[in-house]
């Protein structure tokens, strides 16, 4: 079934600010229709003349109409007249009859979508005609609110052109709304809002007051206010903020309210956000905490691998040397990673930014004087977890020193590329050289050992045992060596045995 994108792409007359307008407005219309207590239905005719239901809202506050998806099905035949109706309108159109949907019997109200003077949809609002029997002072400021924000669309004041909204945990008419005057006077508020301003530490009625006045005796001497602060207490402009007082936190957003003559007054939606900022604040000592951490783990690497180049200095056996500037390379990889997990907000690392440093730390360590080294990469191995950046660390820079050692021995320069293909979890990575070739460097299927051969233990151990991968080496097509290691990250292996532990 054709979803919002693929309905309008039957519209080539649309351009992108038509497009734009009516994705606008499928993005900001739960505020109507949760207001209206109504399922609202976007329907736009199609390329071929047919009217399509391109989008639905359901209310939050009222239980819908629709409980099925009837996005990209045809408007039914005994609605085309009004639709049709309405499309040829200038302002908001009602139904002369009822109509059912299911067993209720509901009462249409239409708005056609105007965007500049252009007509590009209706907007259908279904109200069940039950929830009008009995209504309160709530029910009836909601409805009227609603039906303002209604008529807005058909006179292309809704949604607003530019509305400011860098919140992300936005009110709803459920948590609480204020209704203002074209001055900025209250004129209703919601209990929840009332509520939500008593945590905030008013005390004073809100009904006939200035709701500048109010929140500005709210907040503490010398605090900095938001710049939208002002715009969103008077109502007079589409925008959000955040008021910070008396230990609670309240997200709060304007919607002013326009009339045939021009702004009559204001939408305030408000919500009590104290317990979602401090869940933010323990998560964001959390992350320092954790970057903290990093960030000493590394230092302390640093510091192993400076002990273990002094003790390299003060030995005179060269296989020492060798061994203790072997465990020195390993030690200060084993740092980077940890530096690159240290500037993160979480245990993820974006593996390209390691790699290429550590690569060419691992050539400047294994090349001698008179080289000339040259490494290519090719691919992108993306973000990773640090359980599986730090063996991987290892095993290419065990494979990048083993090819510097054995496969450009007694040679001026050469060149190593390394390619990277992933899908998902499964890593593919490629090692290539224009060294002596596979002789020198392999043995046996395992990498040439020298000295203690814990590199070549490294390489098999984490590949097969940690990966659960392989590592095929065999010779270039242009003379070298090329090293295969086909692997699956760790995080990817503990979601498989989680799948099958239910498995018979």
């Amino acid at each position: 079934m054709a979803d919002f994108t693929h309905i309008l792409a039957t519209r080539p007359d649309f351009d992108d600010d038509d497009r734009q307008w009516l994705h606008h407005l499928v993005a900001d219309w739960q505020v109507i229709a949760d207001l209206s207590f109504a399922d609202l239905l976007l329907v736009l005719q199609t390329g071929d003349g047919r009217y399509v239901i391109a989008e639905q809202c359901r209310p939050s506050t009222v239980m819908t109409l629709r409980i099925e998806d009837v996005v990209g099905m045809e408007v039914r035949p005994d609605l085309v007249g009004e639709i049709h109706d309405a499309m040829e309108s200038t302002g908001v159109v009602r139904s002369t009859v009822l109509h059912d949907v299911g067993r209720v019997t509901v009462c249409n109200v239409y708005a056609p979508v105007v965007h500049r003077g252009k007509m590009l949809g209706v907007v259908v609002r279904e109200t069940n005609l039950s929830t009008r029997e009995s209504n309160g002072r709530y029910e009836s400021e909601s409805i009227n609110a609603g039906k303002q924000l209604f008529e807005m669309i058909a006179r292309g004041q809704f949604p607003y052109d530019d509305p400011v909204q860098n919140q992300r945990h936005n009110a709803r008419v459920s948590d609480g709304f204020i209704l203002l005057t074209a001055d900025g006077v209250v004129r209703y508020s919601s209990p929840n809002a009332i509520s939500c301003f008593r945590r905030l530490g008013a005390v004073t009625t809100m009904q006939g007051q200035y709701l500048s006045e109010i929140g500005t005796q709210l907040l503490r001497a010398k605090a900095p206010v938001p710049e939208a602060f002002p715009l969103l207490l008077s109502g007079k402009a589409a925008v959000d903020s955040e008021l910070d007082a008396n230990r609670s936190v309240a997200s709060m957003r304007s919607l002013p309210l326009y009339g045939e003559t021009g702004r009559n007054g204001a939408l305030i939606l408000c919500r009590d956000v104290t317990e979602l900022r401090r869940r933010d604040r323990e998560l964001q000592t959390k992350d320092a905490t954790i970057s903290e951490i990093h960030h000493r783990v590394k230092n302390n690497l640093q510091a192993v691998s400076a002990l273990l180049r002094l003790q390299a200095r003060k030995t005179k056996s060269a296989e020492v040397k060798q061994e203790l500037a072997e465990a020195q390379r390993r030690v200060q990889t084993i740092a980077m990673v940890h530096e690159g997990l240290s500037q993160t907000a979480d245990e993820m690392v974006d593996y390209d930014k390691v790699i290429s440093n550590l690569l060419k730390m691992s050539v400047d360590l294994a090349t001698m004087r008179d080289q000339r080294i040259d490494i290519e990469y090719i691919g992108s191995f993306g973000m990773m977890p640090a359980q599986d950046a730090t063996p991987l660390s290892l095993v290419l820079t065990e494979l990048i020193t083993n090819a510097v050692e054995h496969g450009f021995e007694g040679r001026k320069k050469g060149h190593i590329r390394i390619s990277v293909g992933r899908g998902g979890n499964n890593l593919n990575v490629v090692v290539e050289d224009d060294g002596s070739g596979l002789d020198t460097e392999e043995d046996h299927g395992m990498a040439r050992s020298s000295g203690s051969g814990l590199g070549t233990q490294i390489i098999n151990t984490f590949v097969t045992n940690d990966f659960g991968g392989t590592v095929h080496w065999e010779p270039r097509h242009e003379g070298g060596t090329k090293v295969i290691l086909d692997m699956k990250l760790r995080a990817a292996q503990d979601e498989d045995m989680g799948d099958g532990s239910d498995e018979g």
